[in-house]
């Protein structure tokens, strides 16, 4: 029996994603930028995929800037606004961010640009107070993640993005995670840019977008053709995009039903494991991804049990999850996510996501639980017999 709950990591590409595809690579093949019926073909998917994937966010189709993926969108929306000052001046970040955020801020923090990573909670939430008090006179830009793709937790971006707006700062959201899970509204987010990926959403890897509102002002991070209105130069990969295209509108025609649905059984997986001793809950329990579950190991130490060694035993069961603490040349480092939130150094090891999607059944959600439980009882005992040998 093989189940996949990482779908935080990638989607599988949905049928109708591939179909627009390969109808792309057999008969649209021109580059969209040349003049000639070839390339107005291909253009014109290019055009279309904007305007599908425009509709998921209730965004002009202008405003959709097509990148290779969610990381490229991120950078594009970080240093793209970086660039447009001669001086360094000053971010503000959440201690949450993914790497996609948290390393170009760094780079420009080595640059001169001063930088406020503002605290969360224990459930990894940003008080709007916070941000308040962050905020500086040459405060240029705030970035604050949508959904936490490690814990789940979904921040008030509602709240966030009018408090950065007032001050007059630009306003940025990692919404990857949440695209096709939870509504996107542009409009009443109070959002400057928003980042996307295709492969979170069942369309196929290698293709993202970054959302600039109508008249924000960014600089490319490439030199070239000036492709995607100068920000994103490049000849586009216009097979990739398509499979965007439909994959979003599909999410969109499918969110409510497939996010009550991933709800209902995500609900269900954890009242499953409520009673599983030394396996606590990580993570804000009602604002969280509807398809998000996450969990740090009590007695995890980092050798003989880490969130790697249930990713482990568990893709020996035939069932994929994946665990937070990050592995450098064979050395675990706590994962930094969980550190922000107060974790202790040795949890912080011990971090796993599961994570639901489209193909996820009820079925699949028993048996995860049956499973998990018996490993982490195994490994529970032998922690137990080794802890007894060696004292």
């Amino acid at each position: 029996m093989q189940i996949y709950l990482d779908y935080s990591a990638t989607t599988p590409t949905r049928p109708e994603a591939i179909a627009a595809m390969q109808a792309v690579l057999t008969q649209q093949w021109g580059n969209p930028s040349s003049l000639h019926e070839w390339g107005n073909r291909s253009a014109l998917v290019v055009e279309q995929a904007r305007m599908q994937v425009a509709a998921l966010i209730n965004a002009v189709p202008e405003s959709i800037i097509f990148t290779s993926g969610g990381t490229e969108a991120d950078n594009l929306a970080i240093m793209g606004v970086a660039r447009c000052y001669a001086v360094p001046q000053h971010i503000i970040i959440s201690s949450v961010e993914h790497s996609a955020i948290s390393e170009p801020v760094r780079m420009l923090e080595s640059c001169g640009w001063k930088v406020t990573r503002l605290s969360v909670d224990s459930q990894g939430r940003v008080n709007p107070e916070d941000l308040k008090s962050a905020l500086r006179h040459n405060t240029v830009l705030v970035s604050v993640i949508y959904g936490q793709s490690e814990v789940g937790t979904v921040q008030p971006i509602v709240e966030l993005g009018k408090i950065a707006k007032i001050h007059g700062a630009l306003f940025h959201t990692d919404a990857v995670q949440v695209a096709g899970r939870l509504p996107l509204d542009v409009q009443t987010l109070a959002v400057d840019l928003l980042s996307l990926s295709s492969h979170k959403l069942y369309g196929p890897l290698g293709a993202g977008a970054l959302y600039v509102r109508p008249g924000v002002e960014l600089i490319s991070l490439l030199g070239g053709g000036g492709q995607e209105k100068g920000l994103r130069s490049g000849t586009q990969a216009t097979p990739a995009i398509a499979g965007f295209g439909v994959a979003a509108e599909l999410a969109g025609k499918e969110l409510e039903t497939e996010t009550a649905r991933l709800i209902k059984l995500r609900d269900r997986l954890f009242s499953l494991l409520a009673d599983v001793a030394g396996l606590i809950p990580t993570g804000d329990m009602i604002h969280r991804l509807p398809h998000h579950l996450s969990f740090c190991l009590e007695y995890a130490d980092g050798e003989k049990i880490s969130g790697k060694t249930l990713v482990r035993q568990l893709n020996l069961a035939g069932i994929g999850i994946s665990a937070g603490a990050a592995c450098n040349s064979g050395k675990l480092s706590p994962s930094p996510i969980l550190l922000a939130m107060g974790y202790s150094q040795k949890r912080a090891l011990g971090g796993i996501r599961l994570t639901l999607g489209k193909q996820t059944t009820e079925a699949d959600i028993d048996w995860t639980a049956m499973v998990l439980k018996q490993v982490l009882q195994r490994l529970t005992q032998d922690l137990y017999l080794f802890i007894i040998r060696n004292s």
